[in-house]
């Protein structure tokens, strides 16, 4: 009887020790990233890959010892502060994200830091208080969109030699872009050109709005910084090359997909340093302390195909100023 009450005994114990070693055992919460993307995965993959790049070469390496929850607003604003709030509960260390929806973001949470990897006026738009000193939960990379329009057409013109009447698409439910377009009106009238705005709001605008444009323009300039334009720049540049329209773009994506030329900061660039942001803040860094960074290199591309499908002949002397040249 006492074998058997010492064995009874002991087995008990190993059972209330059990649920202990259970929790002993399961693996510790990895940091947690909340990754909004604006729009959808393939037109982010280059940016999401240099993102990801970066984090393992400073020793964040995804699923070992830092989790990314990805999210994807496929270009539809109204999702930015749903899919913050699933990250709120979710109780991710940091979100990363990109303009209007870093914004949504810093709305619904106070606490959790966010980086922005992109975002065109992050003190007029609110995000942050000063670039030196940001201030509160917000920090992240400011791309100077506006500043650069007058650059830009000043290269388009470089191109399009004889170019008169420029037209200029915007989606003007993103407040970025609307400042740009204002910005690139400016700009152009400085040089003499005349203007015609086309305004979009969804997709469904898009081809009505190259219908508008015929016998209109010589040009367009695409405000491209917004999850929209870049959600569809295919559709874009196929209308733009039946018109023979030759287009110039913020952002290089456009050129890759068939656009004519872009001038602007590399976005993979950015998504790529947003990641230093995110290693600062997981090893305790506040944002309120971490200075707004703008780009200090730009960079020209031009699609020599489409310069050839449009009867353009590009300038030896402006090919070897580009920084690519698409063949």
């Amino acid at each position: 009887m006492i074998v058997r009450r010492e064995f009874i005994t002991l087995l008990g114990g190993a059972a209330a020790a059990w649920p202990l070693a259970a929790r002993a055992q399961q693996p510790a919460r990895l940091p947690t990233i909340g990754f909004l993307g604006s729009g959808t995965i393939s037109a982010w993959s280059p940016w999401t890959a240099a993102f990801v790049q970066r984090l393992r070469e400073l020793g964040w390496i995804e699923g070992r010892n830092v989790a990314i929850e990805y999210r994807w607003a496929e270009g539809r604003p109204e999702r930015y502060a749903e899919i913050a709030a699933e990250f709120v509960q979710l109780k991710v260390d940091v979100i990363v994200t990109t303009g209007a929806a870093a914004l949504a973001a810093k709305q619904t949470t106070s606490v959790i830091p966010i980086v922005f990897a992109v975002a065109n006026d992050p003190i007029g738009s609110g995000l942050v208080a000063g670039l030196a000193r940001p201030g509160g939960n917000v920090t992240g990379l400011s791309v100077q969109a506006r500043d650069l329009a007058g650059k830009r057409l000043e290269f388009f013109r470089e191109v399009v030699t004889d170019l008169r009447r420029l037209a200029i698409l915007a989606n003007v439910g993103y407040a970025a872009a609307v400042l740009e377009m204002g910005e690139a009106q400016a700009a152009a009238r400085t040089l003499g050109l005349e203007v015609v705005t086309v305004e979009v709001r969804r997709a469904e605008d898009i081809a009505p709005a190259f219908e508008a444009l015929k016998g209109r323009a010589q040009a367009l300039y695409v405000v491209s910084a917004d999850p929209l334009l870049i959600t569809y720049r295919i559709r874009i540049n196929t209308l733009a090359n039946i018109a023979r329209l030759p287009m110039i773009a913020t952002q290089r994506e456009f050129v890759e997909a068939g656009g004519l030329m872009s001038y602007g900061p590399n976005y993979s660039g950015l998504f790529h340093h947003a990641a230093d942001y995110v290693d600062k803040i997981l090893r305790g860094a506040k944002p309120a302390d971490i200075p707004v960074e703008q780009p200090t290199k730009f960079d020209l591309v031009i699609n020599l195909t489409t310069a050839k499908a449009l009867g353009l002949t590009i300038p030896e002397s402006f090919l070897l100023r580009a920084d690519e040249v698409i063949e």
